[in-house]
């Protein structure tokens, strides 16, 4: 028998400076193959599922295994994250530093996680829609056993009223498994927190919720093992979501008798060569991704938009609820000036887009203020104003890694609306452009956005032109050639790939090799009804009906254009997504 493989210690640093703890197994042969990442289920870290590292018998591949934040030797307080969505991005942030720190590219890694880490890795494979070999989940708590009625609720009602507050786990480790080795190491363990933070048990759920219903958005290979006999979480949701993947490779085995911690039970090695045998196979032949270009022509989100464009029938019970609504929303317009911008321009015009950046209500007295600041306030507009934050963020970024590498930078925004957050990310950052062009096909944009490019005090390296976003000879043409594009909030509104294919074809012909492209996506949204049903476009008062593009969708046609994706932003809500990639070339 080999001896048993030991650790390095290591940090990586989050997104927002915290210093995270991971151990690194290196492989024991002379070429490393490939990477396996092990995330640990809730309340534990990575050091109680090390004895994966030599059960699987894979010697040529590197093991990594994190403690999450709140958790084993990881900062923060215990079972505390700012947010489900926060800990999804220290997932993204992990795997990024693996790469650079110690090389191992996404495409060479596997990753195994268990319960509420397994929930981790789905939500992450859902909205950032990653390159790695492929998944494989133990017993994901996609809906956790709670016992008490109503418990979901209540805490969501006590944690309105109360803040921040936190749940200790009901679980004794004699309810995990039948290993007496696990069950005593688990009760001596110090490491091990039972309290979870309210935000973070009601934002799995949340997240759960979402994931299982688009499960179809995840297309790695994915592997599913599901307890038997799980007193923790329940089974439907997981053999739901296998049901609705979307991968082309997927694989579930279910586990007669198995408690929840299913990779520490007592007789876990069929268990165990089931994971390795599907490592191998992803490994001995690369599986090819499941293209999405042609998503507008069938699929679900093609399906999902038809059905919102049909018309309901007048009396029936849901076309009367809608055609109420339509009412409210004409009234509330008498009352509020956003919800009457929207109907004079659109819902989804630039300028509905720019009073909600401003985020000011307005309206005829209180009453009006108030009505308008509840709009103002709904999820959808909060995703976009956080998108704008995003799509400032990595436009500096961009900005920043032009001037380390001594390029001028020469911005395009295609579709810019009024363009405010290209002039306030471009005046918020050190790094000076030497020139920027606005496009846009609205003549009201053109002017408004000429107006405010003025009142900023950038005439002097600023334009706004009216041109076509979908013209693909009129963007090639742009001169000079832009080292930085960007496109937000455009794309979602046409359902035809065709059209976005041709304009980011346009946006590759144009952008010198080497640049950056920051684009928007919109994989999720819990409005889509309430949009197509009540609210109207800026195309002459159409209804206003999305088709969603999954994450990897989008990315796919990036690609196709001669980009390559390098960083990405997601709302907590996990509506909004923002990306940066970069020009490689045809």
């Amino acid at each position: 028998m080999t001896d048993a493989r030991v650790p390095h210690e290591h940090h990586f640093q989050t997104h927002d400076e915290v210093s995270l703890f991971y151990r690194h197994w290196p492989a024991t042969t002379g070429t490393r193959r490939g990477a396996v990442v092990l995330f640990h289920r809730g309340h534990e870290h990575g050091a109680r599922m090390a004895h994966l590292v030599d059960e699987l018998d894979l010697p040529d591949f590197d093991f990594f295994a994190w403690d999450a934040r709140g958790h084993g030797k990881s900062p923060g307080q215990r079972g505390y994250s700012p947010s489900f969505a926060s800990s999804v991005r220290d997932v993204q942030t992990f795997i990024q530093h693996i790469g650079r720190a110690h090389g191992v590219p996404p495409k060479d890694i596997h990753v195994i996680a268990q319960s509420v880490g397994a929930v981790l890795i789905a939500t992450w494979a859902h909205d950032y829609a990653p390159k790695v070999r492929g998944l494989t989940l133990a017993s994901p708590a996609f809906k956790v056993k709670l016992y008490v009625p109503f418990a979901r609720a209540g805490l969501a009602l006590m944690h309105k009223l109360r803040g921040l507050f936190f749940v200790n786990s009901y679980v004794k480790a004699k309810f995990l498994t039948h290993d007496p080795g696990r069950i005593a190491s688990y009760e001596r363990d110090p490491l091990i927190s039972r309290p979870i933070a309210v935000n973070i048990l009601l934002g799995l759920y949340e997240a759960a919720d979402r994931v299982v219903a688009d499960a179809n958005a995840i297309t790695l290979p994915v592997q599913l093992l599901i307890s038997g006999a799980d007193w923790v979480v329940h089974h439907q949701p997981q053999h739901q979501f296998f049901d609705r993947l979307g991968s082309a490779i997927k694989t579930k085995m279910e586990l007669p008798g198995f408690f929840h911690d299913t990779l520490g039970e007592r007789d876990r090695a069929s268990a165990v060569q089931a994971i390795r045998e599907f490592v191998l196979r992803l490994f001995d032949e690369t599986p090819q991704p499941v293209d999405l270009r042609a998503a507008h022509l069938s699929g679900e989100t093609a399906d999902e938009s038809r059905a919102l464009a049909e018309p309901l029938p007048a009396l029936s019970p849901r076309g009367a609820y809608w055609t109420f609504t339509r009412a409210s929303l004409r009234f509330g317009g008498l009352l509020s000036r956003g919800i009457k911008l929207g109907h004079e321009t659109g819902f989804d015009s630039g300028s509905t887009l720019d009073y909600v950046y401003r985020n000011e209500p307005r309206g005829a007295g209180p009453i009006g203020r108030s009505i308008d600041g509840t709009y103002l306030n709904s999820i959808g507009w909060r995703g976009i104003r956080q998108r704008k934050i995003h799509v400032e963020e990595l436009l500096r970024d961009a900005m920043e890694r032009l001037a380390a590498q001594h390029r001028e930078v020469r911005l395009m925004d295609i579709a810019a609306g009024h363009g405010r957050y290209v002039l306030d990310a471009v005046q918020a950052s050190p790094v000076k452009a030497s020139s920027i062009l606005l496009r846009d096909y609205s003549d009201i944009n053109v002017r408004d956005g000429r107006t405010l490019i003025a009142e900023k005090g950038l005439e002097d390296v600023a334009q706004f032109v009216q041109a076509d976003a979908f013209d693909r000879m009129s963007l090639a043409s742009v001169v000079p050639r832009p080292t930085l594009a960007v496109v937000s909030g455009l794309y979602e509104l046409f359902p035809d790939n065709e059209m976005v294919s041709r304009s980011l074809a346009g946006v590759g012909d144009a952008v010198e090799d080497g640049g950056y492209l920051v684009y928007t996506g919109q994989p999720w949204h819990p409005q889509l009804e309430m949009i197509a049903r009540a609210l109207t476009s800026h195309r002459q008062g159409d209804a206003w009906v999305m088709r969603r593009r999954t994450q990897a969708e989008m990315d796919q046609l990036v690609e196709a254009a001669g980009f390559r994706k390098i960083d990405q932003r997601i709302d907590e809500w996990g509506i909004f997504t923002v990306s940066l990639a970069v020009r490689t070339g045809p």
